[in-house]
């Protein structure tokens, strides 16, 4: 692959493996067909996902830990021509094994006794139609197959049914964008898709059906509903672990008009000074990190199904009246009529939609309803829309294909650059609610949504002048928590990190030193290991069975064992085997290092099985894999460790990739806060009724508003512990910890029901002791009547007990009669020691370790 798999990519891509695996054999053994979906949310990367699905099923990888399908044959399948040339490009993308000549568009020409094995085979619909020539010949209620015209050896049904019937292939039916083509009239797309999930007219059905969508309900009731189908695990990716992973955009900002009134052109005027805002952003960001190519912002005007051209004519001119140095040549328009638009004196030609991400020169789309499925356009950055209130499925649906960050990484420390401005002229308090709740949800209905943020008329923030910088370099020395991976593969951490080392120039050779060490790990070990090497070893050369005699005369029947040399396709399949193991390119290295030693091998190819199955043999003993992975886990912490000031010193895209290093650990490590640089806040909140009321502001925030102050919502607990926290001696500024992941959130790990989680306290205070030191607190009020409320406080004692020195107080706060207010410290050990042997959160506020909380 050409991109590394972000860890619930990794983790989506094994379990549709594992399901591909059993579909296939189910299949070949007992004739079952399976079906199972892939759900995802919008901007996952779902044909990245599938990409490397469909590269392993072809190649194989040792890194995923399967075997390739030789007679694996994929049709991938949707409703549009264009959204399956859009996958084929993404497919060829995101791999480095698929290529043009795997990815076959079906076209009318098509003609073929059976699909060809390794290839993938675009179609649509349309290609399915009464008139197309691909299915000419085939009349379903006459019982199907008949002769083809116009001299067409076979038509697609036949096509498909030879395949499907070949005891040598498998053929795997891919459903893109599966909540569209699964029910619907009797003449509709919908049914053409049922039919060649179940069969019709003599050709069988799909024998691997796998679904993939953002919302699956609809196809997983219809394969429910299938007589013939059986159903394998559906696999669901997590939508809170793609939000953080920075692939989406952290926030959606709304921004209503306060008052009545006509807000069209003030609000049409902000917008582009939005964009304005964003290009200088952006074009800074780039000087700053040394990069060759900008990203180009681009603002979606958003119009009514029957636009007056006129009308339209005005807006643009206000756009270039805001922003005179806009060139008017970069509108283009999206209509559903694929032709230039007059619009006043302005003539906008038309791109498709897929085309406009990598279309630099578009700077204002003018687009009509949502734009359609698949398409994405991370640099479309801001919405104005002149639909009607009632209109907001489709500003929800146009947002929905702009959540996407342009770089697919969060930018540190700068929420601006993280965020999209949607601009609503003819909304009002009331109706924007409705948009907001459908942003949360997206329409649906993967995983949790919680972090999806939705600010109603944002403020920018900037750092507050009146902290001083000394309470900056404290934040930043504060250790934040990562989630542990549940895949976590040292020795790949190790090779990824000695790679990324070596291109930035800080070790050079790097590559060459990790593979040495970890071999002279692998020959120490053998020789510790030495006699379960020789009979492993001995267990790869040979191959051990058992013959059946059966004597006609007597009837009786006998077993006899037999012992036969492995052949030299056995002992490279244990050998692949332990690569998967180890890692297959430090297998490769090890085989030459090893082969290189056998000196009493009569050529190269002999010295190389040698080795091979020296390899395989050690492959066999577990405790080899866990002390190479320990060995592989100590040298890439003493890189990180040694480098660490050097690869802060790197370009935010190169931090970005030793951060994901660091964080590919099966161990929650501390990873460095940043500051935040730019920050966006609500101004007013939704009620849980529905109401939209305007927050409140507190000062001495290091974040703040043009006035020094900070808007924020606060429930009641958490204003009276700032409250008393601001009253204390010494009191400098406060930090609301972000509740997303991002690098300017503290986060701290904690485990739940087996499961690792991440908790980030409330407040970082701080305050400056009279010798002039700048101290930290961590201040977490939170009930005790939550299940987690216990793990939570687990997860801060374990935390305090590796870093509590960095702190003057860790305090977790619960309130309890009224107004009474309990605190456990977990700096102090008795507190920790108790938290950590304790069966109840309640319990604990109110022993003899907790202490009032007064301020």
């Amino acid at each position: 692959m050409k991109f590394t798999l972000k860890d619930y990519q990794e983790e989506a891509v094994v379990d549709v493996l594992d399901n591909l695996r059993k579909a296939r054999k189910r299949w070949h053994e007992d004739g079952d067909q399976q079906a199972f979906s892939l759900a995802a949310t919008t901007g996952a990367g779902k044909t990245v996902m599938a990409a490397a699905v469909i590269e392993a099923l072809f190649y194989g990888s040792a890194e995923l830990d399967f075997v390739a399908d030789p007679g694996a044959v994929v049709i991938w399948f949707s409703d549009d021509p264009s959204l399956n040339e859009q996958s084929k490009h993404r497919l060829m993308e995101a791999s480095d094994k698929l290529t043009v000549s795997d990815l076959k568009t079906v076209d009318n020409t098509f003609s073929r006794e059976r699909f060809e094995p390794g290839k993938v085979y675009f179609l649509n619909t349309q290609k399915f139609s009464k008139n197309s020539l691909l299915v000419r010949g085939f009349e379903a209620d006459a019982g199907g197959l008949s002769l083809t015209p116009d001299g067409r050896s076979h038509s697609i049904w036949e096509t498909i049914k030879n395949t499907i019937e070949d005891p040598d292939l498998t053929l795997y039916f891919v459903l893109d964008e599966a909540h569209r083509g699964v029910s619907g009239t009797a003449q509709g797309r919908q049914t053409i898709v049922t039919r060649l999930i179940g069969g019709q007219g003599g050709v069988p059905g799909m024998p691997v059906v796998w679904g993939i969508s953002a919302t699956v309900e609809r196809f997983n009731t219809a394969i429910q509903g299938a007589p013939k189908l059986s159903t394998l695990p559906n696999v669901t990716v997590d939508a809170k672990k793609v939000q953080d992973s920075g692939l989406l955009k952290d926030t959606i900002n709304l921004d209503v008009p306060d008052e009545a009134g006509d807000m069209t052109t003030v609000l049409l005027r902000r917008g582009t000074a939005k964009l304005r805002e964003l290009s200088n952003a952006w074009a800074d960001y780039t000087a700053e990190q040394d990069e060759s190519d900008a990203v180009q912002p681009l603002m979606v005007l958003q119009v009514p199904n029957s636009p007056d051209p006129a009308e339209v004519g005005l807006w643009l001119e206000t756009i270039l009246q805001e922003w005179p140095e806009l060139d008017a040549d970069g509108f283009a328009n999206v209509f559903g009529e694929h032709r230039a638009e007059t619009f006043g004196p302005f003539s906008v030609p038309y791109i498709s939609p897929e085309r406009v991400q990598d279309t630099k020169w578009v700077r204002v789309l003018v687009a009509k309803d949502a734009i359609s499925t698949g398409w994405d356009c991370p640099r479309a950055e801001v919405m104005v829309s002149f639909r009607a209130a009632a209109d907001n499925t489709h500003i929800t649906q146009l947002l929905g294909r702009m959540v996407r960050s342009p770089l697919a990484r969060r930018i540190p420390g700068n929420e601006l650059l993280n965020s999209v401005d949607c601009l609503l002229p003819h909304f009002n308090r009331k109706t924007v609610n409705e948009v907001v709740e459908a942003l949360m949800t997206g329409g649906e209905t993967t995983g949790d949504h919680s972090q999806k943020r939705i600010l109603i008329n944002p403020v920018d923030l900037k750092p507050n002048p009146e902290v001083p910088e000394a309470v900056w370099e404290k934040l930043e020395s504060l250790p934040s928590q990562t989630l542990p991976k549940k895949r976590a593969k040292p020795v790949k951490r190790l090779m990824s990190l000695a790679h990324a080392l070596a291109n930035d120039g800080l070790l050079p050779d790097a590559g060459k030193i990790a593979h040495a060490k970890m071999h002279a790990v692998l020959d120490g070990l053998a020789v510790t290991y030495k006699a379960d090497v020789a009979k492993a070893r001995n267990n790869v050369l040979t191959v051990e069975g058992v013959t059946l005699r059966a004597d006609l005369k007597s009837q009786e029947k006998s077993f006899n064992d037999f012992l036969e040399d492995a052949d030299y396709t056995v002992i490279e399949d244990a050998y692949k085997q332990a690569g998967r193991k180890f890692h297959a390119d430090l297998a490769r290295t090890y085989a030459e290092h090893l082969a290189a030693k056998f000196d009493d091998a009569e050529d190269e190819e002999e010295a190389l099985i040698e080795a091979h199955t020296e390899i395989a043999a050690l492959g066999l003993i577990e405790p080899i894999k866990e002390k190479l992975e320990a060995a592989a886990d100590e040298l890439a912490e003493q890189w990180l460790t040694e480098y660490r000031v050097a690869i802060k010193g790197l370009s935010d895209k190169k931090q970005a990739v030793y951060r994901e290093i660091r964080e590919q650990s099966a161990d929650p490590l501390p990873v460095d806060l940043i500051r935040p640089e730019a920050g966006l806040q609500a101004t007013a909140v939704r009620e849980p009724s529905g109401e939209i009321r305007d927050l409140p502001r507190y000062e001495k925030h290091l974040l703040c508003d043009e006035e020094g102050l900070f808007p924020e919502h606060l429930n009641e607990d958490e204003v009276e512990v700032l409250r008393r926290e601001m009253g204390r001696l010494g009191f400098v500024a406060w930090y609301r910890n972000p509740s997303r992941s991002s690098q300017d959130s503290l986060g701290v790990s904690y485990e739940m029901a087996g499961e690792a989680r991440i908790v980030r306290p409330d407040f970082i205070c701080f305050a400056e002791l009279q010798e002039g030191m700048i101290v930290a607190d961590i201040v977490d009020p939170h009930g005790t009547y939550l299940s987690d409320a216990l793990p939570k406080l687990q997860g801060l004692a374990r935390y305090a007990a590796a870093h509590g020195d960095i702190y003057r107080r860790i305090d977790s706060i619960a309130r309890f009669d009224g107004d009474q207010y309990r605190v456990l410290d977990m700096t102090e050990p008795l507190v920790r020691d108790a938290v950590l042997k304790a069966t109840s959160a309640e319990a604990l506020f109110k022993s003899a370790v907790a202490t009032n909380y007064v301020g």
